[in-house]
């Protein structure tokens, strides 16, 4: 004879069925039009929590991973809308108790409870016979759970019982998984838009041979390039002409425009790696004083006259032989520095402004 179980009851499956091995828990209820009602187990271990995501038994996970408890759908008949069946004996050591929950599938957004859920209950009964053991007809509490536990099976020593729960969620299917430790339902968060790249600009033309690689970042948008010019060979008498920007570079092979930070664009020639550089880099373009060139002279800062933070006192860059003269030239603004080599004069020199910026 079937047991009827108010809410908090409990009964043992050992008593009321000996020799019970098998027991298929049927959930059913009744609803209007556009309800959607599913039912589920969750295999909890002594902590009251899922072992795992696999312990959670719905309609898209049908078996636990013990094979112990599937999700049977809306097989069967009578007033149960959904079955779930359990075998005892096979349960895992690990699993305390079994958890069987029916929520409103989109509750929220369809504006559902159980408050409009008629005839819901669960029942226990014996897969072999098919007399009921125990039964409990769930009755919710306040009308706007939109998912509830209706019982469980736990273990008692050696023995196994049945509790009538009756525990409402307004929370749905959701709440539910949060309080027995499921992470399949939490929302994914949202995915990071993808990022846009730059526009990548069409690469500069190469110049020969190329050029060692630079410590200051390349620009994203190169200046056009000016054309280089082609070398001019010395004159008959004249010492080779030196890079402009370091005369240790060697011999300045190639002409090319230049800006510098003031003034207007001038034709300067300068080795090849030099010259690349010039080319492929946003003006102004200035140079570090190099090791090992004697340094300017610092002026004595007046009294009363502040120093401003970064600004280089007064001087230049001396050479032991040789210097570069600006010369005029026609069809260039500004005039074009010539390099010609002359007697020793330690007095004469380069007006060239350098700023420790990196570049060389």
């Amino acid at each position: 004879m079937s047991v009827a179980l108010t809410k908090g009851g409990n009964v043992s499956l050992g008593k009321q069925a000996p020799g019970l091995r098998v027991v298929r828990v049927g959930l059913g209820w009744t609803a209007g039009a556009g309800y959607d009602l599913d039912a589920s187990a969750l295999l909890c271990g002594a902590d009251g929590k899922v072992a795992s995501d696999q312990h959670f038994v719905f309609f898209n996970n049908l078996q636990s991973p013990d094979g112990s408890v599937r999700h049977q759908g809306g097989s069967g008949g009578g007033s149960d809308r959904e079955q779930i069946e359990v075998r005892l004996a096979e349960v895992s050591a690990g699993v305390e108790k079994i958890v069987f929950a029916v929520a409103i599938y989109d509750a929220a957004q369809r504006r559902q409870s159980f408050g409009q859920v008629r005839g819901a209950h669960i029942r226990v009964v014996d897969p072999d016979t098919g007399a009921e053991v125990a039964r409990y007809d769930v009755a919710p509490e306040a009308g706007s759970e939109t998912a509830m536990v209706f019982g469980e099976l736990y273990r008692h020593g050696a023995d196994w019982k049945f509790r009538a729960v009756g525990q409402g969620y307004a929370a749905g299917l959701a709440g539910i998984a949060a309080d027995f430790g499921v992470d399949v339902l939490q929302p994914a968060p949202a995915a990071a838009p993808a990022p846009v790249k730059p526009p990548v600009a069409p690469p500069a033309p190469p110049v020969a041979p190329p050029a060692p690689p630079v410590a200051a970042a390349v620009p994203a948008v190169l200046p056009a390039a000016v054309p280089a010019v082609p070398t001019t060979p010395p004159g008959p008498g004249s010492s080779p002409v030196t890079c402009f920007f370091d005369p240790s570079h060697g011999a300045g092979t190639t002409a090319v425009y230049w800006s510098p930070q003031w003034g207007v664009p001038r034709q300067i020639e300068a080795c090849v790696a030099c010259a690349q550089r010039v080319q492929t880099n946003v003006p102004p373009f200035y140079t570090p004083q190099p090791a090992g060139y004697p340094q300017p002279v610092q002026q004595p800062v007046q009294q009363g006259q502040p120093q401003v933070p970064g600004q280089q006192a007064q001087g230049g860059r001396r050479f032991g032989t040789g210097a570069l003269i600006g010369a005029g030239a026609a069809g260039l603004v500004g005039g074009a520095l010539l390099n010609e080599a002359f007697d020793d004069d330690p007095q004469v020199v380069v007006n060239n402004y350098y700023e420790d910026d990196g570049f060389f």
